[in-house]
C-alpha cells in the first residue's frame, strides 16, 4: 500500500521532495494527500451529471465530458454556490486570482460550461444570465460522499494511448525507481484494481543488492527484517514520487486543447453542365456549410470565400494542396455531380490535405426528388470522417427543422445560387417561391431575409424591403430559435437600420452557445463600431479574423481601424488583388486619409466604373473634388442623397460618408444636415467624429457642437448598457 509507506517516510527526506515539487509539506502524510485523492471526498450530482472536484472530472451518465481547467473551475464555483447570483467581478476574482483578465474570458468560460452541460432535462439551461449583473446556477446539485471506481469513468484528459499503454509507462517508471533503490521488479499483478476504497497494489519487488544502501540507514535498523521493511518503504516512496512527477510534470497532450479542424467545402463540379442543373454546384456546398456551422468543434470556411478562391484558380481540376493553402485549411470536401433525367449521382471525398489521405469517399445515388436529403447525409458522413463529437444541443440542432418539400428545397437552392451571383432580385424571387411551397423551413426564410437586406442596402431598396427582411428573419426564428444565420442576419439589419442596441443581444446569444463563430464576432465588432466603442470593436474583429482569416473579407471592411486613426493597418486589412467595387472604394478611402491623393483618385474612379452604387458615388465625388471639379462632385452627392431619401431608410454609416463628402467640398449646411441624419439614424461613433479630419470644416459651427453632444449622450448610454 502506498499510503502507509508515504506516512512512514522519514522527515529528513522531505526537503528533497519539496525541492522536486516546489511545495512545502509538513510531513509525509501531507504529501500523500497531495499525490492521491482521499478515499472519500464530496461529489456533486445534478441531472445526468456527476462532478468530482478531487478527480477534476465531469461525467454525464458515466461518460467523461471534456472541460478545460478554467472551465472546470468555473463550473465547480457555480455548483458550490448554486442558486446564488454570482457577479462577474466575483467570478473573475475566484477563477483568476491575482491575475488581470477581461470579461470576455469569463464569457467564453461560461459558454464552454454551457456547451458541456447542454440543456436541463425538460428544457432550459443550468446557468442563468442575469443581465448586466452576472450569472446564477439554477440546477439542483446534491452533495454525496461516495467515490466512484477509479476505472469507471476515464477522465477526458487521460493519456490517449489507452489503459495498457498507461500501465506500461507507469511500470517503466516504477522499474527505474526500484533500480535506483536497489530493487528489481517482478510484474505479477495488474497496476489498477476496481476496488474503489483501495490504492492500486504495486508489483512484487525482490531485493537485488544491499551494497548500495547507505550504511547509516542500515545501522538504524535492529534486524534484517526491519531493514528490508525500511528499504521496502523507501522503494515505495520512490515509486510514488516518480508517479507523482509523471502526473504533475509529464506533458499532457490530451489535456491541451486539440486544434480545431479547418474545413472548406468546395463547390461541386457538374460533369454534364446544363442550365437546369448548374446551380447545384454552389448551392449544395453552401447548404452543407450551413449545417456544419452549428458544430463548434469545426472551423468551416464561408461559401462565398471558397467560391472566390476556386474561381481565382481558373482551373477545372483543383489542386487540393493549392486551394488548401489559399483558404488556410487542412481538410477539404470536394466532389462532382451528374444529373440525368430524374437520377442524380454525387461523388464526394473528404481529404486530409497535410497527410494526403482520403478520410472518406462515397457515391450518393438518388432520385432528384430526394435532393433535400443530401445535406443531412453528407453532414453526418463528414462528422464521422473527422471523428467530431457533438454536444447535445448540436445534435438536436442538426436534425431540427429539416426541409420537407422537394420543390421548395430546389427553389431554395436556386435562390442561394442567385444570391452568390449578386442577382438579388432573382434570389428574392426563388426564395419567395421556396417559402410559399414550404413555409415551415427556417433556412429558406433566413436566406430570403438576407436577399431582402442586400436589395435594400446595395440597390436602394428602401424601408419597405428592410421591413420584409425583418419579417423573414423573425419567421425563421419562430420556426427555429437556434437558427444561427437568421439571428446574425437580423443583428446586421438592426445595426444598419439604427437599432444597434437591439443587435448586440442577438449576437451575444449566438456566442453563448457558439463562442468560436467568426461571423458572430465580426458582426458584434460591427455593432460596437456604430456605438463608438472602438477598442472593443477592434478586439472582436481581430478575434473573428483569428478564428477565420477570410470572414467577411470581401463583403465588409475593418472600418474600426480607420475610425481609430490606424490608417496603414486599415489598408493592410483589405484583401489584396480584389477587384470588387466595394473593396476598391475603401482602398481609395484609405489612401485619401493617408493624403495619397493620386492613388485615392485612381481607386475611386475604378470603383465607380465597376459599379456606380452608394459608396462608389461618394468616392467619385471625392475624386472630382481632388481634380478641382467641385460642382460635379456636389452633383453626385446630391444624387446619392436623393436616392437615400427615396428609399425611406437612413443607411447611417453611408450617410455619414455623404456628410464627409459635403464637408470636404465646402457645402457645410448639407454636411451638417447629413451628419444629423446619420447620428439620428443610429451611427453615433463619437470618438471618431471628434477626431475625423474630413469634418474639419464643420468644427466651428454651433450646430456641430450640438450634434456632437447628441452623439456623446447615446454613445455613453451604449457603453453603460453593455460594458
Amino acid at each position: 500500500m502506498i499510503y502507509p509507506a508515504l506516512q512512514r517516510l522519514p522527515s529528513r527526506q522531505l526537503p528533497a521532495i519539496n525541492n522536486r515539487f516546489g511545495k512545502t509539506f509538513g510531513n509525509a502524510g501531507d504529501f500523500s494527500e497531495a499525490v492521491m485523492a482521499k478515499p472519500s471526498s464530496p461529489l456533486y450530482e445534478f441531472g445526468p451529471f456527476r462532478l468530482d472536484p478531487a478527480e477534476r472530472l465531469l461525467a454525464r451518465a458515466g461518460q467523461a465530458v471534456p472541460l478545460t481547467p478554467k472551465a472546470f473551475d468555473t463550473l465547480l464555483y457555480f455548483v458550490e454556490n448554486q442558486q446564488r447570483l454570482l457577479t462577474k467581478d466575483e467570478l473573475i476574482a475566484q477563477i483568476w486570482p491575482d491575475s488581470f483578465v477581461e470579461e470576455s474570458n469569463l464569457a467564453q468560460n461560461v459558454s464552454a460550461v454551457r456547451r458541456a452541460l447542454g440543456e436541463k432535462p425538460g428544457g432550459g439551461h443550468y446557468i442563468e444570465t442575469v443581465p448586466k449583473r452576472g450569472y446564477r446556477f439554477v440546477g439542483d446539485a446534491k452533495k454525496v460522499w461516495a467515490q466512484a471506481p477509479r476505472s469507471a469513468v476515464r477522465p477526458a484528459y487521460a493519456p490517449a494511448h489507452g489503459e495498457a499503454g498507461m500501465a506500461d509507462e507507469l511500470l517503466t517508471l516504477e522499474t527505474q525507481a526500484a533500480a535506483a533503490a536497489g530493487f528489481a521488479t517482478d510484474h505479477t499483478d495488474e497496476f489498477f484494481t476496481e476496488d474503489e476504497q483501495a490504492v492500486a497494489p504495486l508489483p512484487q519487488l525482490s531485493r537485488v543488492s544491499t551494497a548500495t544502501a547507505p550504511s547509516s540507514t542500515m545501522a538504524e535498523q535492529p534486524s534484517r527484517t526491519s531493514d528490508r521493511l525500511k528499504w521496502f518503504g523507501l522503494g515505495m516512496a520512490a515509486v510514488a514520487l516518480l508517479l507523482a512527477a509523471w502526473v504533475f510534470t509529464r506533458p499532457n497532450k490530451s489535456a491541451s486543447k486539440p486544434e480545431r479542424p479547418r474545413l472548406a467545402v468546395l463547390p461541386l463540379r457538374n460533369l454534364k453542365p446544363a442550365p437546369d442543373s448548374d446551380f447545384l454546384g454552389f448551392s449544395l456546398a453552401d447548404a452543407i456549410i450551413t449545417k456544419l456551422n452549428y458544430v463548434s468543434a469545426l472551423t468551416v470556411r464561408p461559401s462565398a470565400i471558397v467560391a472566390a478562391a476556386v474561381a481565382k484558380t481558373g482551373q477545372a481540376e483543383i489542386d487540393p494542396q493549392q486551394i488548401a493553402r489559399e483558404l488556410n485549411v487542412d481538410k477539404l470536401l470536394t466532389g462532382t455531380f451528374l444529373k440525368e433525367g430524374d437520377d442524380l449521382r454525387i461523388n464526394l471525398q473528404l481529404i486530409d490535405v497535410p497527410n494526403k489521405q482520403v478520410l472518406w469517399a462515397q457515391p450518393l445515388d438518388l432520385k432528384y426528388d430526394r435532393l433535400l436529403t443530401v445535406q443531412d447525409r453528407v453532414t453526418q458522413q463528414v462528422l464521422a470522417g473527422l471523428r467530431v463529437n457533438l454536444t447535445p444541443i448540436e445534435s438536436e440542432q442538426l436534425t431540427r427543422n429539416a426541409p420537407r418539400n422537394p420543390l421548395a428545397y430546389e427553389a431554395y437552392l436556386r435562390g442561394l445560387d442567385a444570391y452568390q451571383a449578386g442577382d438579388y432580385a432573382r434570389a428574392i424571387s426563388d426564395l419567395e417561391q421556396s417559402t410559399t411551397l414550404g413555409p415551415d423551413y427556417a433556412g429558406a426564410w433566413a436566406h430570403l431575409g438576407r436577399a431582402y437586406t442586400a436589395q435594400a442596402s446595395f440597390a436602394f431598396g428602401g424601408r419597405k424591403v428592410y421591413q420584409q427582411a425583418q419579417q423573414a428573419y423573425e419567421k425563421a426564428l419562430a420556426l427555429n430559435p437556434q437558427e444561427i444565420e437568421a439571428r446574425i442576419f437580423l443583428a446586421n439589419l438592426f445595426t444598419d437600420t439604427g437599432r444597434v442596441e437591439a443587435a448586440v443581444p442577438q449576437l451575444r446569444t449566438v456566442l453563448e452557445t457558439n463562442p468560436a463563430h467568426a461571423e458572430a464576432h465580426w458582426e458584434l465588432g460591427y455593432a460596437y463600431r456604430f456605438g463608438g466603442v472602438l477598442p472593443e470593436s477592434i478586439r472582436e474583429g481581430e478575434l473573428a479574423r483569428q478564428l477565420d482569416p477570410h470572414v467577411k473579407l470581401n463583403s465588409s471592411a475593418f472600418n474600426s481601424y480607420l475610425y481609430a486613426g490606424q490608417y496603414d493597418k486599415f489598408l493592410q486589412s483589405l484583401p489584396p488583388r480584389n477587384d470588387q467595387a466595394f473593396i476598391v472604394f475603401y482602398r481609395g478611402f484609405a489612401h485619401y486619409y493617408l493624403n495619397q491623393r493620386a492613388q485615392a483618385a485612381e481607386h475611386f474612379e475604378r470603383a465607380y466604373a465597376l459599379d456606380p452604387s452608394l459608396y462608389t458615388q461618394i468616392g467619385k465625388a471625392l475624386s472630382a473634388g481632388l481634380s478641382g471639379a467641385t460642382a460635379q462632385g456636389l452633383t453626385l452627392l446630391r444624387d446619392t442623397e436623393r436616392k437615400l431619401e427615396a428609399g425611406g431608410v437612413i443607411e447611417a454609416e453611408g450617410t455619414y460618408k455623404v456628410a464627409q463628402g459635403y464637408a470636404v467640398l465646402g457645402e457645410k449646411t448639407a454636411a451638417l444636415r447629413l451628419l444629423r441624419r446619420s447620428i439620428e439614424g443610429g451611427f453615433f461613433c463619437y470618438p471618431y467624429f471628434i477626431t475625423d479630419p474630413l469634418l474639419e470644416n464643420l468644427r466651428g459651427a454651433a450646430t456641430y457642437a450640438q450634434l456632437m453632444e447628441a452623439a456623446k449622450q447615446r454613445h455613453d448610454a451604449f457603453k453603460q448598457k453593455f460594458f
